[in-house]
């Protein structure tokens, strides 16, 4: 792995043992008060690539955030639970010593690998008619955030509100995306793209209310075939809540390429305040 683009710098993991990484958490990738979420599923993910037991490529990512990560070094520790003649079920843990040299988890994980076979296939989501990413402006940078700086971000409806006035209407948003600088897309870059999408809440009431990912789930329906085929193009992502109840709120995603291919869906659960 080329290690010169910034993703790549935060996604190196060094082996200390079969299925046992040590990393360290990079400054281009931090939130508000920890790294940005989709790094971590990066992370979580690379863990499984760089196994030596590995079998297929990814098919399904769950990463359970239990805490978030402090600056400094964590170690990754990626197992392989079961494996079947074409999927192989993983288990992946995230930890860090904490100020009294223990060791806490701060994110569990399960995922799904497959050893995919030509079959029948259709895509029943096509890709909704938006404007090309050429003809959008691209988003610039928001304070204090500072993996938002890492994206060309290229919003095409519902986008941040303009005003906070809690007069939001829908929790629609349809954007386009890609890394900068630019990157070939790979299924690791794919999992955090997966979550560059702000609060549905913030949307939906038009209110900047504390709100911070519980949990999410990616699905790949890409192979790498064609993710090699994307290439550093844009990948048009649509977000929509679907329930918002008692300080919790849901969050669908679809992934597609430029061409139309519906390359990763995810859902995630979010927790908010009042």
């Amino acid at each position: 792995m080329t290690t010169h683009h910034p993703f790549d710098q935060a996604l190196v993991l060094d082996s200390t043992a079969p299925g046992h990484y040590r990393g360290q958490t990079h400054p281009a990738y931090w939130n508000m008060v920890g790294p940005f979420g989709g790094i971590t599923a990066a992370t979580v993910l690379r863990s499984i690539l760089l196994h030596p037991d590995l079998l297929g490529e990814p098919l399904s990512l769950t990463v359970n955030y239990a805490g978030a990560l402090s600056t400094g070094p964590f170690t990754v520790q990626a197992t392989p639970v079961r494996t079947n003649r074409s999927t192989q079920h993983w288990s992946v843990t995230i930890l860090q010593t904490d100020a009294q040299g223990g060791e806490v988890v701060t994110t569990t994980a399960t995922a799904v690998t497959a050893a995919r076979r030509e079959t029948w296939s259709m895509a029943d989501t096509p890709m909704p008619a938006v404007p090309r990413p050429d003809t959008l402006e691209s988003v610039g940078s928001v304070s204090g955030v500072e993996w938002f700086n890492r994206y060309d971000i290229r919003p095409v409806t519902g986008a941040i509100p303009r005003q906070w006035n809690g007069q939001g209407d829908s929790s629609l948003t349809q954007l386009w995306m890609r890394d900068t600088p630019q990157r070939p897309l790979d299924f690791c870059s794919l999992a955090a793209l997966a979550d560059v999408f702000f609060p549905r809440v913030w949307l939906r009431r038009a209110l900047p209310v504390p709100a911070g990912t519980v949990s999410i789930t990616v699905y790949f329906h890409a192979g790498s075939g064609q993710l090699q085929e994307t290439g550093a193009g844009f990948l048009l992502g649509q977000a929509r809540a679907q329930e918002f109840r008692n300080g919790f709120f849901d969050q669908a995603v679809q992934l597609w390429n430029e061409a139309g291919s519906l390359l990763a869906t995810s859902h995630q659960i979010v927790y908010y305040k009042e």
